[in-house]
């Protein structure tokens, strides 16, 4: 499990389970948890385009839902299970918008053809489900216009939230040392999938004009392709040979270790150009950490401008790429950015606890679950 949408759907189900009965259909090998049933792609299926495994998945999925009251599906991944299953069963369906296929064209890259076909399972099940919720106010805007056929008045939003429990600072600096990082010079640290939408080669750019004490911590790794991962290990040999304090662990983190990271930040940094929410930024937030974001889709709906940190600027292609009309004014406001806030720890110490609160006050899982439970009840 990882990405924000299976935190989310984690998360999520954790926070129902107190007053609803609720049984996961998810992607992957045997859990071991109660009501919690696994599947595997079939065998026929192993060599198949990605899309056409999923579907495979789906369908086993779609028939074992019978007897539930609604289904609730998470990315074009279980969509397409959802639609079945609403189909087939005679029961609602309520699908979770986390992003949406036209807005990641790049996907191609990775699916080939198989673009087309998430796509269009996408777009049948939004048009199809009886509620659909957005993570965002920006993501709900992006959910109409991409799909106009789609009734407004179906389209709910529903933060991301955040467990403020198990994301806390996290006082470990032997284990941050161990993953090489210096926690006695400032840090900039990004955490995220190696994906277009996560703005990584516009960090590295920014990077080179970062002062020569400021630490790049890269926690990114599950690249999207080939030739993704291999610009930005080009991008970062070639800031390594610039400077010193480039750290890039690509393996995923623990939780705990993970917090160590972001707990002992200068500033946590989000340059994506597509981001419908990011709960990543949540998690920097209550770990006591500044970010630094992109301002698109979700991020100005968590991040206060000057008040918990603070928001890149950005004028972007509409062609659903997220593009910067002018990549070098994006990376020099973002370099800019970066190297005020890291510039004033004092001030990035209050945009860290401003943070904290504002995760405790907003986006806690208790609240997202009386409101997504508030959209089940309306259709049962």
């Amino acid at each position: 499990m990882y990405g924000g949408a299976g935190v989310h759907v984690s998360e999520l189900v954790k926070a129902l389970r107190p007053t609803l009965d609720v049984v996961v259909r998810c992607f992957g090998a045997q859990r071991d948890e109660p009501d919690v049933f696994s599947y595997l792609v079939p065998s026929q299926l192993k060599d198949a385009n990605p899309a056409l495994a999923t579907l495979g998945v789906d369908l086993q999925i779609a028939q074992d839902v019978g007897g539930a009251d609604i289904v609730h599906s998470h990315t074009w991944y279980a969509n397409g299970a959802g639609h079945l299953s609403s189909l087939l069963h005679d029961i609602p369906h309520v699908v979770t918008a986390h992003s949406l296929e036209p807005l990641r064209p790049w996907k191609a890259e990775q699916l080939g053809g198989g673009y087309r076909v998430s796509s269009w399972i996408e777009q049948v099940a939004f048009e199809s489900a009886d509620a659909v919720i957005a993570v965002s106010n920006g993501m709900r805007q992006d959910i109409l216009r991409c799909y106009p056929k789609l009734d407004e008045s179906k389209v709910s939003v529903v933060y991301n939230g955040i467990d403020l429990t198990r994301w806390k600072p996290v006082n470990d600096l032997d284990l941050v040392r161990s993953l090489g990082i210096d926690p006695t010079r400032p840090s900039v640290v990004f955490v995220g999938r190696i994906t277009r939408q996560k703005g990584l080669p516009y960090l590295l750019r920014a990077a080179k004009q970062l002062p020569p004490d400021v630490q790049l911590v890269l926690c990114a790794g599950a690249p999207d392709t080939p030739e993704i991962l291999a610009d930005v290990q080009a991008g970062v040999a070639e800031l390594s040979a610039e400077r010193s304090g480039v750290v890039w662990i690509d393996r995923l983190l623990t939780q705990h270790e993970l917090s160590s990271v972001l707990s002992v930040a200068t500033t946590f940094v989000c340059p994506s150009v597509y981001e419908p929410l990011g709960i990543v930024n949540l998690e920097a937030m209550a770990c006591g950490a500044a970010v630094v974001g992109t301002a698109t889709g979700g991020i100005p709906e968590v991040v206060d401008d000057g008040v918990t940190g603070r928001l890149v600027p950005i004028e972007q292609i509409q062609d659903g790429t997220g593009t910067p009309i002018d990549p070098d004014r994006f990376v020099a406001d973002l370099a800019a950015t970066l190297i005020e806030v890291t510039g004033d720890p004092d001030t990035a110490n209050k945009y860290g606890a401003a943070g904290r609160e504002r995760a405790e006050k907003q986006f806690g899982w208790d609240r997202i679950a009386v409101q997504t439970r508030r959209i089940y009840d309306s259709l049962v």
